[in-house]
């Protein structure tokens, strides 16, 4: 068992360096050129304009429900449930509208590129481009970051302003605020500085999604069982190392608000 952990341990810390050798790779390939901005361009349109529609129905729900919860709880406790529309709109620009926006684009933008990375792997599609002398991190990771960054930046800002306008909605319809008090509650809790700094943690989490679609993607075994390890591990992977640095960021944060 002892032996089982360690190995275990030690396969973990390879996953780990593997990733970061690719991050260093990938830093030093997109500052340099050529940059292949059709193909961005491409990757940047099957980011948010295929994940906009899940992206924000998903969220509006998820305002909805916070928001409602918010009140009932607060009405238990101190009887009052005023401060709820300020605290759900800090909640909203801070945690909810860029997390669950890429945890929702892993799901599956990341998956779509680990399963297509891991497919040209089986199918000897990476050793074609070798032959060819195009370096496959390069061509196939570069565009997918430039598109992974700025598309889950833009599905964030675009995630919270609709999740503000559904919590406006519901403070409206269910707890009897309306628009006017809605905004006053949230100005005297948000600043321009949450909104910033959420957007700076989703340039993180999208960088983070073809990084590891593409690490596992290239480590996919053959067969088609392969591959679907391989799209299991890159989205398994990707949600945690997300939620872990969403942890460390929103510490750093905090020493700025």
């Amino acid at each position: 068992m002892v032996t089982a952990l360690g190995q275990r341990i030690i396969f973990s810390f390879s996953h780990v360096w593997g990733v970061l050798s690719l991050l260093a790779f990938a830093l030093w390939a997109a500052v340099t050129p050529p940059i292949r901005v059709r193909e961005t361009v491409q990757q940047l349109s099957f980011v948010i304009w295929g994940s906009a529609p899940v992206v924000l129905l998903s969220v509006s729900f998820a305002a909805a429900v916070t928001i409602m919860e918010a009140s009932f709880h607060m009405k238990i406790v101190v009887q009052n449930d005023s401060l709820v529309p300020g605290f759900a709109a800090l909640l909203i620009l801070r945690e909810l509208g860029v997390v669950v926006t890429a945890l929702l684009v892993t799901s599956r933008v990341g998956a779509g590129y680990a399963a297509e990375v891991a497919s040209m792997q089986v199918t000897e599609q990476i050793d074609a481009l070798k032959m060819l002398g195009i370096h496959p991190v390069r061509y196939l990771l570069v565009p997918r970051l430039y598109a992974s960054i700025l598309g889950v930046m833009v599905l964030t800002v675009l995630a919270n302003m609709v999740c503000i306008y559904v919590a406006m909605l519901v403070s409206q319809w269910s707890l009897g605020y309306s628009s006017g008090s809605f905004l006053m509650a949230m100005r005297a809790f948000v600043t321009f500085q949450d909104l910033v700094f959420s957007v700076i943690k989703a340039g993180f989490f999208g960088a983070v999604i073809p990084l590891f679609s593409l690490y596992f993607g290239l480590r996919c075994q053959a067969g088609a069982e392969g591959v679907g390890v391989a799209t299991t591990n890159s989205v398994v992977a990707t949600s945690v190392t997300i939620i872990m640095m969403d942890f460390v960021l929103s510490y750093i944060f905090s020493y700025f608000y």
